[in-house]
């Protein structure tokens, strides 16, 4: 179904916001992806990302209360929607019947040429 297509760094993405539940902002994302990925990951990536996300209606955001360490602005925090999560459950659902249907053959280290 092309309305749940969701990229990689997507995905990603909406499941680092679900990791950090209450605590997903983008400086808390940043670090988790770049933390479990062992990966950089550019500001102004995700940024986009989360603009794409949310404006896909995949994800939510709200104000916090603004705060002394940012100049008084407030962190923005995210979290999945109803939408979100069934975009999340169609691409797991993809991957995995893809995983079960490649034929052991296919993986078992024997590759022609090698």
């Amino acid at each position: 179904m092309r309305q749940y297509q969701l990229g990689e760094f997507e995905e990603v993405v909406m499941l680092t916001v679900g990791v950090l539940y209450d605590e997903a902002y983008g400086v808390s994302i940043k670090k988790e992806i770049e933390s479990r990925l062992t990966r950089g990951v550019s500001v102004g990536a995700l940024q986009t990302a989360l603009k794409r996300l949310e404006d896909k209606g995949y994800l939510r955001s709200r104000e916090g209360e603004p705060t002394e360490e940012r100049a008084g602005r407030p962190k923005k925090f995210f979290q999945i929607t109803a939408l979100g999560k069934r975009a999340l459950e169609h691409n797991k659902t993809m991957r995995e019947e893809l995983w079960n249907s490649i034929p052991k053959i296919a993986l078992d280290g024997k590759f022609i040429g090698m």
